[in-house]
């Protein structure tokens, strides 16, 4: 049975230049980071693997791999986005804090059951600070949102488009 996240794993351009953001600007702190050498196929590699611990023990991850080319594209939130959770009173010190950085914010954004924040990292993935609102495990129950009614209605409707 799955037990929780451990980590999500993501390349980054420069090690340094994300452990600024993730660590500097974001608070998670910097837990480990380690070369990898070898593949596990047997060929040699120079990459590092660093992690960032959330309050709850599960990790953001990056891999710098100077020698393998990767293309950053610029994301909408719609194709991927990190949702990293915070206190409700930590939303507009963030976009002050976001401001005075130099990085783009955008929100608040009222989602009904928790409200948000967007910024990007310095690798281009957008990452999303989100708060939970008092009635958002109400919200989240299966039993009283009609989550499987919409997804089928979607479904069928999508085919008719």
């Amino acid at each position: 049975m799955i037990r929780g996240l451990h980590h999500s794993a993501y390349r980054c351009r420069d090690s340094e230049e994300t452990r600024r953001f993730y660590e500097d600007f974001l608070g998670l702190p910097l837990v480990n980071a380690f070369p990898i050498t070898e593949t596990k196929s047997g060929r040699e590699t120079h990459v590092l693997h660093s992690f960032y611990r959330m309050g709850d023990g599960s990790c953001l991850a990056f891999f710098e791999a100077p020698d393998s080319p990767f293309e950053f594209k610029d994301q909408h939130d719609y194709d991927l986005h990190v949702a990293l959770e915070v206190a409700p009173a930590v939303l507009e010190p963030m976009i002050e804090k976001a401001k005075a950085a130099g990085i783009a914010v955008r929100g608040v954004a009222d989602h009904k059951m928790i409200d948000s924040i967007y910024l990007r990292d310095p690798n281009g993935y957008v990452i999303e600070l989100t708060a939970k609102r008092p009635d958002h495990d109400e919200q989240m129950d299966p039993t009283k949102n009609s989550a499987r009614e919409n997804l089928d209605r979607f479904q069928r409707d999508k085919q008719r488009a």
